[in-house]
């Protein structure tokens, strides 16, 4: 069965830090690309960020460049969503996601999502 599985969210004050981990099981995460939506109360899901699966080129939303680096861990068949400088604006549900290759999950062309762990940012 092929599973994706986040973890790492929570309640953080502005200026903290998260990192969001995402386990992949039933299949081997460097096949794909993989990335990161998330979607606030009453908007639409946004693309964050995303890293290929064959030259490691990465993707990030101008909202979040500077402030949050994507990587692979790929002995542990997981991938990760460092989170630093976080914004109240960034309080959403982050979901993890694979495509067959960057330019497929750049076009929202996913073929797996987690579940979403909650991200709250506030004082």
């Amino acid at each position: 069965q092929v599973t994706l599985v986040e973890s790492g969210g929570g309640l953080v004050q502005p200026g903290g830090s998260l990192r969001l981990s995402c386990a992949a099981s039933g299949f081997t995460l460097d096949y794909y690309a993989i990335g990161w939506f998330r979607q606030a109360p009453g908007k639409e899901r946004e693309a964050v960020s995303c890293i290929s699966n064959t030259d490691g080129s990465t993707y990030y939303a101008d909202s979040v460049k500077g402030r949050f680096t994507i990587s692979r861990g790929n002995a542990e068949n997981t991938a990760y969503l460092q989170m630093n400088s976080l914004k109240p604006e960034d309080t959403a549900v982050y979901y993890c996601a694979t495509a067959m290759n960057f330019g497929l999950w750049i076009l929202n062309r996913i073929n797996s999502w987690g579940q979403g762990t909650q991200v709250t940012v506030s004082s």
